[in-house]
């Protein structure tokens, strides 16, 4: 081995002993000749000295380290003196001086600071992802996600669990998104999908009797993505012969409790809390429940059915509900405060939000004299309302509309109040969902999985196709403080229960032979009642960790686009490639062209004078820069943003960021934030970050940071992340017309 210790090992019991150590340069300061490096591993960080009066040789060539050059040094560890010691690291009561480095590798200046202090664009993050994990906060993020995964593995294993392996190339399935489909060369016109889940092969591993098996699962899902998903994830996988609901729960709670304590050293309360999907809806309106605080949703229906207020006995008239929440203590937010949270109901359907102040004399709002003495005290008595509280209201036909913004106000509202205790894991199980809901087009489809079986007491319902609507399933899914970590069921393990569900869902006799005739057939052959379940375990360790995204915990993520900027993927295929698995492209029409286009258009016809640049794929500003031959600062950033009352573009310089909150003052709008990648592409026909500087092109507002227009030359993305245009930032404003401010930061 190159090094006798790791750069967290050495303390005050290590004094006067030679040592080896390797690592990167952290930090480098010079003191009046003496020159101190933080020595930094994945383990932790060590101090070395070299002192010219000590050792002039390896001081000589300490004078030229840099920024995450790669050493190894031999020493002596010495005592720090007295007064100098770091109690907040763990060799902070030593340090070693120098009697011999050799430099393994020479660093180049990094693109971004290796510090969790200082904050870096996801974008840069993401292209040098490779440097993003030297940082001490990605690098713990990573352990803790490797000893969840061995405390999952050490705790299946000591319950008899076999982890088992299935296809990752296999057969498209419907699973509620879109496949990955993978074409075969050796069959031409034939595909394989990548799993989104391993759901049938584990129901096949019980069929061939291993009745207990678990899996750190790949899946695969074409979706678009947010903060708490990946095209490509991971499952902790399992499933179990011979057991019902209660069996399945008990051991996942064990094996919680297990990854908590093990990881976390936190102790974890079992059994946990349950509720019905019916119950989580009725008093949270969300089926997957933040149960840290109060704010329950109470339904006054029938309470305000007889009153005067006409919004609210036109919704009940029309089959529809009216719910409160009850906002402690908050009689004091002003009319703008209430406008912003009536505004924020507004992006869930919701026509309004009601309210009323309690006070030393009952209710006062400008509603207030719609609802007689009788109803206001009922009103009071079911909210529980009390002097300075506030109770707001929202009444609609839909059920959902009411359910939703509600739900999603409570979670609101509790951050605005810190309600939320963040050191505070709540889990909860909902269970008892209904099977079946109607799509967009009024045909059956299952809520949660195909494959689930109903409850007992529902199965001749299924079996006779009565009463749809009404079955109720085994799902049984696990929320942790407001996020669904994991879901599962007790299967449908006999072939004519499994046919019943797929006809219900309109698929033809040869259908359901096609996609599933292996299955329903190995169930013919003796199959054992079974459940199972599958946790997110990326984002049950975002959560162990804090983190809001599972790209913080992943080591090679891709970005909101689907893209890994680092190695630029997806990428073309070559000829050859295309001709051996039986592809053509021909009639692949590429909307960037057709923004390429438009904007050449506008050019020309304004007589503008600009430059065309193909180069290689740039994903971030200072990548755009290198290749365009330009200034970071000449870049132009165009992003789409999404407001209250529609989407707007703002654009900065290369090197800027947006500053959201000036740019609310400017526009005047109470909501604004980043448009996801599916919301770009629906508005533009581009992807996130090739998206042009031409706004009005798409029928949106546009603002321009004073950053922009003060360049002579400006360039930006025109719809590919292979081209841009280089042209006079004047000419630029001439043709966009934007409003011109200052957001940037």
């Amino acid at each position: 081995m190159k090094r006798t210790h790791t750069c967290s090992e050495l303390t005050g019991k290590d004094i006067n002993k030679k040592v080896i150590l390797c690592g990167w340069c952290s930090t480098r300061r010079d003191h009046g000749g003496v020159i101190f490096i933080d020595l930094r591993d994945r383990y932790g960080i060590t101090q070395i000295v070299f002192d010219p009066s000590h050792n002039m040789e390896p001081h000589k060539t300490a004078e030229h380290l840099g920024r995450e050059d790669v050493v190894q040094v031999s020493g002596i560890v010495k005592q720090r003196k007295k007064g100098m010691e770091n109690p907040k690291m763990k060799t902070g009561a030593i340090e070693v001086f120098v009697e011999k480095i050799e430099i393994l590798n020479e660093a180049e200046t990094p693109p971004m600071e290796i510090d969790d202090r200082i904050s870096t664009n996801e974008d840069t993050r993401l292209r040098y992802r490779y440097l993003d994990l030297r940082k001490p906060a990605m690098q713990h993020n990573i352990m803790v996600r490797h000893k969840a995964a061995k405390a999952a593995r050490d705790y299946f294993d000591s319950l008899d669990f076999l982890e088992i392996e299935t296809p990752i190339l296999t057969k498209s399935t419907p699973e509620g998104a879109r496949d990955y489909l993978v074409p075969s060369r050796i069959h031409p016109g034939k595909f394989y999908a990548l799993p989104q889940s391993p759901q049938i092969f584990k129901q096949l591993l019980m069929v061939s009797g291993f009745d207990r098996y678990f899996q750190i699962a790949k899946c695969f899902r074409d979706e678009d993505l947010r903060a708490d998903r990946q095209p490509e994830f991971t499952q902790i996988d399992v499933e179990m012969s011979f057991v019902d609901e209660n069996d399945v729960m008990e051991v996942m709670e064990g094996m919680i409790k297990h990854i908590w304590r093990s990881v976390l050293n936190k102790d974890i309360k079992t059994p946990f809390p349950r509720l019905t999907y019916e119950e989580a809806i009725s008093k949270y309106g969300v089926d997957k429940p933040d149960t840290r605080f109060g704010l329950q949703l109470v339904d006054v229906t029938e309470i305000v059915s007889n009153s005067n207020f006409e919004v609210f006995t036109k919704a009940i008239r029309q089959n529809g509900i009216v719910k409160c929440i009850n906002a402690k203590s908050c009689a004091s937010f002003s009319r703008t405060i209430i406008e912003e949270l009536t505004a924020f109901v507004g992006i869930y359907g919701s026509k309004g939000l009601a309210w009323m102040k309690v006070t030393d004399k009952g209710l006062e709002s400008s509603i207030v004299k719609f609802f007689s003495d009788k109803i206001q005290k009922e009103i009071m008595k079911a909210a529980d309302a009390k002097k300075d509280d506030l109770l707001l209201f929202v009444g609609d036909s839909n059920h959902e509309v009411v359910n939703e913004a509600l739900g999603n106000l409570r979670a609101e509202l509790a951050k605005r109040l810190k309600f939320i205790d963040n050191s505070h894991f709540s889990f909860v199980w909902i269970v008892d969902f209904p099977f079946f809901k109607k799509d967009e087009y009024e045909n059956w489809t299952f809520t949660h999985n195909p494959f689930s079986a109903p409850k007992p007491q529902h199965m001749e319902w299924l079996l006779r196709k009565e009463n749809i609507g009404d079955i109720l399933t085994t799902q049984y899914d696990i929320v942790l403080n407001g996020t669904e970590i994991g879901g599962g069921s007790i299967r449908n393990h006999k072939p004519e229960a499994l046919q019943s569900v797929f006809e219900i869902m309109g698929y033809s006799k040869d259908e359901i032979k096609e996609k599933f005739g292996h299955v329903i057939e190995s169930f013919s052959y003796g199959a054992p009642p079974h459940g199972g379940i599958a946790f997110g375990f990326d984002r049950l360790v975002a959560m162990m960790t804090s983190n809001e995204s599972i790209r913080e915990v992943i080591a090679f993520p891709k970005n909101k686009s689907a893209e890994s900027m680092m190695e630029y993927a997806p990428s073309e295929a070559t000829e050859k490639q295309l001709q051996e698995l039986h592809i053509k492209l021909d009639f692949v029409k590429e909307p960037a062209n057709v923004v390429f286009g438009k904007i050449r258009d506008v050019l020309n016809m304004e007589k503008i004078e600009y430059e065309v640049l193909e180069h290689k794929p740039v994903f971030t500003s200072k990548d755009a820069a290198e290749v365009r031959g330009t200034e970071l600062k000449q870049g132009t950033k165009a992003l789409v943003l999404k407001t209250e009352e529609g989407f707007i573009q703002a654009c900065v310089a290369g090197n800027k960021e947006l500053d959201i909150e000036k740019l609310q003052k400017i526009t005047l709008f109470q909501k604004i934030e980043m448009a996801n990648a599916r919301e770009v592409r629906q508005v533009t026909g581009c992807n996130i970050g090739s998206v042009p500087p031409f706004g009005n092109l798409f029928g949106l507002k546009v603002y321009f940071d004073k950053s922009v227009v003060e360049n002579d030359v400006v360039a930006f993305n025109v719809g590919q992340h292979t081209k841009s245009i280089k042209m006079k930032a004047n000419d630029l404003v001439r043709v966009v017309n934007p409003v011109v401010g200052e957001f940037g930061k």
